[in-house]
């Protein structure tokens, strides 16, 4: 997490929303690092979560990757969890709750939905008053 907290302070200096991602392999070799960027790149879907899942896909050379672990400052919105469960990501591991547009405890929780055919593991709360009150820098300085 400590790593997703970095992202997210680099993302918080270009000026976009300080979430920061990083997936991890099934031996904890670290596949991707990234740090939300959709103002800076024009585009929406350029979420940390997204851009760390089409790194290592590419690294891989495989839109599939099963037994990894994602970390992740905030708890990811629905394209998010669906892209990692498309890509048979085992776990996400997040720290702050997102109540506005969270899809794996705050407002949905489709990790665990029956009707899919995969599922995703989720670990909430890691380093969650730093993730938080980054955020919160963020915003506040906004207003």
């Amino acid at each position: 997490m400590g790593q997703a907290l970095a992202q997210a302070r680099e993302a918080l200096s270009a000026g976009e929303v300080p979430v920061g991602a990083v997936l991890v392999g099934e031996e904890g070799e670290v596949l991707a690092r990234a740090g939300n960027r959709p103002i800076g790149l024009n585009d929406p879907t350029a979420h940390a979560e997204i851009l760390a899942l089409r790194q290592a896909a590419a690294l891989r050379g495989n839109y599939r990757l099963p037994g990894t672990f994602l970390y992740v400052t905030i708890e990811p919105c629905i394209m998010c969890v669906g892209a990692l469960l498309h890509a048979r990501v085992r776990r996400v591991v997040f720290g702050a709750l997102d109540p506005k547009a969270g899809a794996c405890i705050s407002l949905y929780r489709i990790p665990e939905d029956s009707r899919l055919n995969h599922r995703l593991e989720v670990v909430s709360g890691v380093r969650e008053t730093e993730c938080r009150e980054l955020l919160q820098q963020f915003f506040q300085a906004r207003r």
